[in-house]
């Protein structure tokens, strides 16, 4: 991984959405990074058991629906240490979809439960080849058990990808969203 430079940070509070789109509001993804990294950071739902979501969009934001495919796995351990694992997660399998994709599920609203983690998203301004993306995110749910998921796979499509964004699959959300490019 290269050097990672700020672009941008924004905050929820209590809103239902954050978008970072190409040329406005000092936001650049284009071709000036091959990598983009979204760190996020004490993202709470309003509402309990939400899913952290996105999914990009190729027109600067009008629609979010790029068609999209994703593989989604958990490793779980509990408070009193006495179960843990490492699982695949059939449903929140994406193929070929166009809805927002789950990339932290079932984050409690609770002080106590809220989501930290990283998206990074590589070359979104190819018009040659589709954008692929991973993360990882690690939160506390009221089962009194830390979760980090794991979530891995592309846009597909081979226009520039030009915004990004973040919501919660139900209500609002406190939180905030950095967004860097790698060199």
């Amino acid at each position: 991984m290269g050097i990672p430079t700020l672009i941008k940070t924004l905050t929820a509070s209590g809103d239902s959405s954050l978008s970072f789109v190409d040329g406005t509001a000092s936001v650049t993804l284009d071709s000036t990074y091959d990598e983009y990294m979204f760190v996020f950071t004490d993202v709470n739902p309003a509402t309990d058991n939400a899913n952290f979501q996105f999914q990009t969009s190729i027109d600067s934001g009008s629609n979010y629906n790029v068609t999209t495919t994703n593989t989604f796995f958990r490793a779980t351990l509990y408070e009193n240490n006495t179960n843990a694992s490492l699982a695949y997660i059939a449903d929140e399998d994406v193929a070929q979809g166009t809805g927002m994709i789950n990339f932290a599920g079932g984050i409690g609203s609770g002080a106590d439960e809220s989501a930290s983690g990283i998206l990074h998203l590589f070359s979104p301004a190819s018009t040659t080849y589709v954008k692929h993306f991973y993360s990882r995110c690690n939160f506390y749910k009221q089962v009194d058990a830390t979760y980090s998921d794991f979530v891995a796979g592309y846009a597909n499509t081979t226009s520039a990808v030009d915004a990004i964004k973040f919501n919660m699959s139900s209500g609002n959300f406190d939180g905030v969203v950095q967004m860097y490019g790698i060199s």
